[in-house]
């Protein structure tokens, strides 16, 4: 049974905001410590790493963080491309 445009995008939508923040902060941190990096201040900003890893001090995530962020990255993919395919789909009939 197909999922139809409607649930489809229903998904997409609540995906999009839990997915969002973990990415946001992934990225964030990630470019931050680069630049601490590249200015000599990487020992001043390790906890930027941290956070990028997934440990958010008592609560460490570091072994399953990338995982989520994959997975969440995915599902927003596949939702989003099959939306794009049925909107194509759709408007050239």
């Amino acid at each position: 049974m197909p999922i139809s445009r409607v649930h489809l995008r229903r998904l997409h939508i609540r995906i999009a905001p839990i997915v969002f923040l973990p990415i946001l902060l992934t990225l964030l941190t990630g470019s931050l410590f680069q630049i601490a990096v590249l200015t000599g201040h990487s020992n001043e900003f390790f906890w930027l790493l941290e956070w990028h890893r997934g440990k958010f001090g008592r609560i460490n995530l570091e072994m399953i963080y990338p995982f989520l962020n994959a997975f969440g990255s995915m599902m927003l993919a596949i939702t989003g491309i099959l939306l794009w395919f049925r909107a194509r789909k759709g408007s050239s009939m």
